[in-house]
């Protein structure tokens, strides 16, 4: 009988608790749909701030950044801006209400950001789908992992791609050690640059051989440095070289050959292969640097022994390949790498590309670097 009473004792306080609490009135913002993607390759972005002054919107939309773009506002306190027709694409976008950045509150695909604000994410799909978009095939797995480090002794982490049938199978593997850019973290090229989805389509059109791609994390400081926006490089080569290379070659039936290694990174990783994978070519015989190139470091005497002996060098390396948008902010940095590397005789590919510095880019060229490696 007590247990009787306080259970209804505590039910009654319980509805009353309820009964008190205020109801939520709906409002215009609860409809909101943000992004719309419409059938002629339009896209619709809205954000409910009835109390907001002004807001933009700025984003990449497909290969081409956008700069800040007025919205406009109705009469429910919706501010709208569409824009398109856009081709099959991948992009990046944010609100600016007044003065400050913020994501897509209607829009669960979000990117992380290592420094500055949180980006949506969008897509306008393709018929059929594109590389980069999900199709019916055989899935790889993605892994996250964290070790010690070797540069400052702090837990870091990876991610790794298993091709499809990894986990059932017992054969070995190349791997692609595929570094990120400055704004992003190791988790980027999964969740923004699709690495998985790109690799699962290509694999099963046979166009790329199955491999493992290893994702570290590019940002690194060591006690005692200053620290910078991009961390230190020769901790980093540390980490990568002595941390995660061995990680990963103990984790999973890689290789483990050089001639079966490849780096490649976009950006602040593009910097990080050259630099790291012209010192080291005997550890690895395919770079590729997507959007970078020399920015007014001494190369030629950072990189004198590869540059002097250019064939050697090119014995090594199997594949040199290097891609640039023409609006990117990095476009004469690159042109400037292909110059030297021409003037010095290292054979390698350059590729001019549409478009500046943005995702999409980066997802196109993994899509046509990935079928080289390892013929």
């Amino acid at each position: 009988m007590r247990c009787l009473i306080s259970t209804t004792i505590w039910l009654t306080a319980a509805a009353l608790t309820c009964a008190a609490q205020p109801v939520r009135t709906p409002s215009p913002g609860d409809k909101v749909i943000s992004p719309e993607v419409h059938s002629d390759g339009r896209v619709t972005f809205r954000l409910y701030a009835p109390q907001a002054r002004e807001v933009t919107f700025s984003g990449a939309l497909g290969v081409e950044s956008s700069p800040k773009q007025p919205m406009t506002r109705d009469e429910d306190g919706i501010w709208s801006l569409t824009v398109g027709p856009l081709g099959p694409c991948t992009g990046t976008y944010q609100f600016t209400v007044d003065g400050v950045p913020v994501a897509d509150p209607r829009n669960p695909a979000i990117k992380p950001a290592f420094r500055g604000p949180v980006s949506s994410l969008f897509l306008v799909p393709a018929s059929p789908p594109a590389v980069w978009e999900p199709r019916p095939v055989p899935h790889g797995a993605v892994h996250a992992h964290w070790y010690r480090s070797p540069a400052n002794d702090e837990l870091r982490r990876f991610h790794v791609y298993t091709p499809p049938g990894y986990e059932n199978g017992k054969g070995r593997f190349p791997v692609l050690y595929l570094l990120h850019g400055a704004g992003d973290t190791d988790a980027e090229w999964v969740g923004v640059g699709r690495a998985n989805i790109v690799l699962d389509n290509l694999i099963a059109e046979r166009k790329a051989r199955p491999m493992i791609v290893v994702m570290p994390a590019g940002h690194i400081s060591v006690p005692g440095e200053v620290r910078s926006p991009l961390g230190s490089f020769s901790a980093f080569e540390k980490d990568l070289l002595e941390g995660v290379i061995p990680a990963a070659e103990k984790l999973y039936r890689v290789t483990g050959r050089r001639e079966q290694r490849a780096l490649a990174g976009l950006s602040m990783g593009g910097g990080q292969t050259l630099n790291i994978g012209l010192r080291n070519l005997n550890r690895f015989s395919h770079l590729g640097v997507f959007s970078m190139g020399i920015r007014g470091e001494d190369f030629e005497k950072t990189h004198e022994a590869a540059l002097a002996n250019a064939e050697r060098t090119n014995q090594a390396l199997r594949l040199f390949w290097i891609a640039c948008g023409e609006r990117d902010f990095l476009w004469e940095a690159a042109l400037k790498l292909d110059a030297v590397l021409s003037q010095h005789g290292i054979r390698h590919t350059f590729v001019k590309t549409p478009g500046g510095h943005v995702w999409m880019n980066w997802v196109k060229y993994l899509a046509e670097f990935s079928p080289l490696l390892f013929q």
